[in-house]
């Protein structure tokens, strides 16, 4: 779902509306990473992992 560069010489056929989804994701992901307990995963735990994901997610949102 990602377009094509304009110098290709065939156009690649792309849904437009995907794209802007997918977009949307590796922002959330991106910022995610600015969380230094998510990106260098202090907690090993699989229990304790998504707690922090979640936690951080919701104080981005209200941010």
């Amino acid at each position: 779902c990602i377009p094509g560069r304009k110098s290709r010489g065939k156009a690649v056929r792309y849904d437009k509306p995907r794209h802007r989804r997918r977009n949307r994701i590796e922002i959330m992901f991106g910022r995610l990473k600015d969380w230094r307990r998510v990106a260098t995963r202090y907690d090993r735990c699989a229990k304790t992992f998504p707690s922090a994901i979640a936690l951080a997610a919701t104080v981005m949102f209200w941010l």
